[in-house]
């Protein structure tokens, strides 16, 4: 077991710590979450449960905001940047706190990193300690992210919801390798909060594995993507309660041209059953989907450690 791995299997105490942890009021009418790569697909996950709780709100690249925010939101007189950085030290993130606080607008930093820029310029400050030896790969700081900003989005989140990440990792991990044996086409569908985590998923397979990979929103698919599909496929399709069985339908026309299914709360050749209901799901998912990363490396002989092209942290000069 690499540490890339035990991390993924180590993470759960630190879960215990964001579940607790004081989190900061947002009073904006309209929040704006912002992050790079992880961060920012996380966000968009963040962003979907303010929306689905009351609070408008928009995930936006940390660069793109930093640079255009007026392309984003016309209305900039009541808002609040929820900005997100493990490290604390990404360069575009802590740019568009900076241009934030510049413009007036109050700024929020959730990190893994205390005493890192983005803490010195962010006007509050969310630390969340994980793992010592997560690596380049984001896995356990992801999920603490995720956990505080859910929680700022009104989510209700107890520690049931590590017994339900454990319980779809533990399946996962039973199953997966033999539904990626000789497939090299990864896709990941998920629909409003799930679409996010479908993202990320797919970030962390390109990542572990330097496997092809692409992200939908599962009604999307048909409509071109799946020229695609063939008997190297695999579909990591994460269902919504709501529209289960109209995805179902979208999983069955891409079985039949040849792909293996992947079935998160819903049917596929490998069905992982949801052990959490509504936005707690987005959160139990994630270790789920790092463990394919690590799974589809494996069988690659790719070591996680080091990805290629990756460093941990992005500064510009």
């Amino acid at each position: 077991m690499n540490v890339t791995e035990r991390v993924i299997f180590e993470q759960f105490p630190f879960w215990e710590g964001a579940l607790t942890i004081d989190l900061p009021k947002v009073a904006a009418k309209t929040v704006i979450v912002v992050g790079c790569g992880t961060s920012f697909y996380l966000a968009q996950t963040i962003a979907a449960a303010f929306n689905l709780n009351g609070r408008g709100a928009l995930a936006v690249p940390g660069a793109e905001w930093a640079r255009r925010r007026n392309a984003y939101v016309a209305d900039q007189s009541d808002l609040c940047v929820i900005a997100l950085s493990r490290s604390g030290e990404s360069t575009e993130t802590v740019q568009a706190v900076d241009v934030s606080r510049a413009a007036g607008i109050p700024t929020i930093a959730l990190t893994c990193a205390e005493g890192s820029s983005i803490t010195k310029a962010a006007e509050t400050v969310v630390y969340l300690e994980t793992h010592a030896e997560e690596g380049i790969v984001m896995t356990s700081s992801a999920s603490l992210m995720l956990i505080a900003g859910l929680r700022m989005a009104g989510v209700g989140l107890d520690a049931s919801v590590i017994a339900a990440a454990k319980a779809g990792l533990a399946a996962m991990d039973a199953g997966i390798r033999a539904i990626i044996k000789g497939r090299s086409h990864f896709v990941y569908l998920g629909a409003g909060p799930f679409y996010g985590m479908a993202t990320e998923g797919s970030l962390k397979l390109q990542e572990m594995s330097i496997s092809y990979s692409q992200a939908f929103h599962p009604m999307e698919y048909r409509h071109g993507p799946i020229s695609l599909v063939d008997d190297k496929t695999v579909a990591v399709i994460l269902y919504s309660e709501d529209t289960r069985d109209e995805e179902a339908k979208v999983a069955n026309d891409i079985r039949a041209k040849g792909a293996a299914i992947v079935g998160l709360g819903g049917p596929g050749d490998l069905s992982i059953k949801a052990e959490a209901t509504g936005l707690a799901q987005t959160l139990a998912i994630l270790p789920t989907l790092q463990i394919i990363g690590e799974r589809v490396a494996e069988a690659k002989n790719i070591d996680t450690t080091a990805p290629r092209h990756l460093n941990k942290v992005v500064v510009l000069a």
